[in-house]
């Protein structure tokens, strides 16, 4: 049972696949990491052993920001969006798609459920 950065990672899952449980680290930054410790990227997460998770547990804690760092920066930045008054800082005010997409149909991810209108007669 590997644990880095507080998260435990999938035991049966591949340690490329397994890293990608942290929040900050994608399938590309996974393969970065294994490719600098040298190790096997098909390698299941149970069979690591204690140098190699500390291996990179190393390369993650001196590169990678990741976690609460990562989540903090990212709502900080959103505050701050907001506090400008950018264009963007009003769409995530109003709970709107940022980044141009269209909202006449469609965003109901972002919108959240529809809501029914009852029709006068």
């Amino acid at each position: 049972m590997a644990r880095i950065a507080g998260i435990t990672l999938p035991s049966e899952k591949r340690i490329e696949v397994g890293l990608t449980y942290i929040y900050g680290i994608g399938r590309s930054k996974s393969n970065k990491i294994l490719e600098e410790a040298k190790i096997d990227k098909n390698k299941k997460v149970k069979t690591l052993t204690e140098d190699e998770v500390n291996k990179i547990r190393q390369i993650i804690e001196k590169r990678e920001k990741i976690e609460g760092d990562l989540r903090k920066d990212v709502n900080l930045n959103i505050k701050r969006l907001v506090e400008i008054g950018s264009y963007r800082g009003f769409r995530h005010r109003r709970r709107l798609p940022v980044r141009g997409q269209r909202t006449r149909t469609n965003a109901r991810t972002r919108k959240g459920p529809r809501g029914n209108v009852i029709k006068k007669k």
